[in-house]
């Protein structure tokens, strides 16, 4: 079974490769491709008697994984700049903004007509409200430098936001003002951990002269992360100023007044930051396959078809589009395509997993199923139906620039 096993992944990855290649031809998201390249394979071994060991429990690993890589990767292609700081303050209340409304609404609709607790109700409908990076990052490469800007900026505050309110929630069985001292003093605790943790890696990197040196960073990364996560801290932070950081070293090289930026060999760290990016590009690109396309076999048929949630299911994907309508006409953004780039996905599924004692069984998998698999498709049509019609672009990051 070994070798049927290796063949069948190889295979999968060298397709996903093929989707991700045409995916600026085509307008199609190479997620959309793998999670029905998955169910394909699904059905077919299926139907041919095979029996795979059970993955259920591979794909939160895989999400974790994923959900680490693929903000690192966004941050370290961010510029850090003046002209930037408005474009950065508006994905930040965008993203904040929006998962206020979308789950206090959704949260308020299941406390009145379900007559769910609120706070269990907010639990269950957060993992809707945020924007899936693994899936509007890699959508957006082919896409100007406006757009890819601001939806990795966007999508990143909106899994750090998201998983922030998430575990507050989570962690607190009653909201009271000892409850954000402590969310306070969290923050401030991760900030220091960031901080230091980002100069060690950073001189790790430098200075490390054996020729493998970056598998370990990584897995420092990820280690840290964890750590940090099992504390309950908002380990997200880290991982998007750690890549801010490395990502702008040019900006930061010009900053003499820290002795341990001082220390860095700046000249030298850059280089290594570029190999550090296409490590970490590559790893990307085959965690998250791999998650998509274990996430594709692992669905159900029965839950994409499922028409007791399908209608609520539309009605949420809608939902959220007017919410993003009004939120990109108030920023004064260009609403195509930003308006479609707002897929649920990895970190959706991941939260969604994670709930356990305060699961309402209104939220089920098969409606997280149908918001993710409608979303993604709703992105792909508004890709292919505002194809011609992102000329303003250019002028809205000038007019921002312009306002500083």
């Amino acid at each position: 079974m070994t070798l049927p096993i290796i063949i069948t992944i190889s295979a999968l990855l060298l397709f996903a490769y093929l989707f991700d290649l045409s995916a600026s031809k085509t307008r199609i998201p190479s997620v959309i491709l793998l999670l029905a390249l998955g169910w394909l394979v699904k059905q077919i071994t299926s139907f041919l008697g095979y029996s795979f060991p059970a993955f259920a429990n591979v794909l939160p690993l895989l999400g974790t994984i994923g959900l680490v890589l693929i903000i690192l990767e966004g941050a370290l292609e961010l510029e850090i700049s003046r002209s930037k700081l408005k474009l950065i303050l508006k994905s930040f209340l965008g993203a904040l903004s929006s998962i206020l409304v979308l789950s206090v609404s959704m949260a308020l609709t299941l406390f009145y007509i379900g007559d769910f607790p609120f706070i269990d109700s907010l639990i269950n409908v957060i993992p809707l409200c945020i924007i899936s990076s693994a899936i509007a990052i890699s959508s957006v490469r082919d896409s100007s430098p406006f757009n890819r800007e601001f939806v990795t900026y966007e999508s990143s505050f909106s899994d750090i936001i998201g998983v922030l309110l998430f575990n507050f929630l989570v962690t607190n069985d009653s909201i009271t003002i000892g409850s954000f001292g402590n969310f306070s003093l969290q923050l401030v605790l991760m900030g220091i951990i960031s901080f230091i943790a980002t100069i060690g890696l950073s001189f790790l990197l430098s200075r490390i002269e054996h020729h493998i040196k970056f598998i370990p960073i990584i897995l420092l990364v990820i280690l840290i992360y964890a750590i940090a996560e099992l504390w309950h801290l908002p380990a997200l932070i880290f991982i998007m100023l750690l890549g801010l950081f490395l990502g702008n070293l040019k900006m930061i090289k010009k900053i003499h007044r820290i002795r341990q930026i001082e220390n860095l060999r700046i000249n030298e760290l850059c280089n290594e930051v570029k190999r550090f990016k296409e490590l970490i590009g590559e790893a990307t690109f085959l965690v998250r396959s791999l998650f998509f396309l274990l996430f594709g076999y692992l669905i159900e048929t029965s839950e994409i078809t499922n028409i007791e949630t399908l209608g609520i299911s539309i009605a949420i994907v809608i939902f959220i589009y007017i919410v993003r309508y009004v939120q990109l006409k108030l920023s004064k953004l260009p609403i195509m395509p930003l308006l479609f780039i707002a897929p649920r996905g990895l970190i959706t599924l991941l939260l969604f997993i994670s709930i356990t004692t305060n699961r309402i069984s209104f939220i089920n998998r098969s409606l997280i199923t149908q918001v993710v698999i409608i979303s993604v498709l709703s992105m792909m049509f508004g890709f292919i139906f505002s194809k011609g019609k992102t000329t303003g672009d250019l002028d809205t990051q000038e007019k921002l620039e312009a306002q500083q």
